[in-house]
């Protein structure tokens, strides 16, 4: 799965909330200075060629919607940065965040009972 860019996954967090919009629905969620109707149009037909938008004709206007979950991107892109930076080990990905002091040896425990309870 093609990674996002921040605008784009700006965008994408706006549509797994909401589900289907037109642009124009879109651009008033959008903090000041809003951005330009076009540039949300050209952002949703880049997401749809990047395969996380699809369509629905209604006249010259389009209703997008999300093809792909949140869960399903988070996954993705949770499994490139194992691979990029942990050697492909989610082992190196534990032992880092115990050593940065992210998660401690008690919650560690906890979901080793949560995973065996299962």
């Amino acid at each position: 799965m093609e990674r996002l860019t921040k605008k784009e996954e700006e965008l994408m967090q706006l549509f797994w909330q909401r589900g289907a919009m037109f642009v124009k629905d879109i651009v008033p969620l959008y903090d000041d200075p809003k951005p330009h109707f076009n540039t949300i149009s050209t952002m949703a037909r880049t997401l749809e060629s990047k395969g996380f938008l699809d369509h629905e004709a209604f006249g010259n206007t389009h209703r997008y919607h999300p093809v792909v979950t949140q869960a399903d991107y988070s996954k993705a892109v949770l499994g490139n940065v194992v691979t990029r930076y942990f050697d492909n080990s989610y082992r190196h990905v534990i032992s880092a965040l115990v050593e940065e002091e992210k998660i401690s040896v008690e919650e560690l425990e906890e979901l080793i009972r949560q995973i065996n309870n299962q």
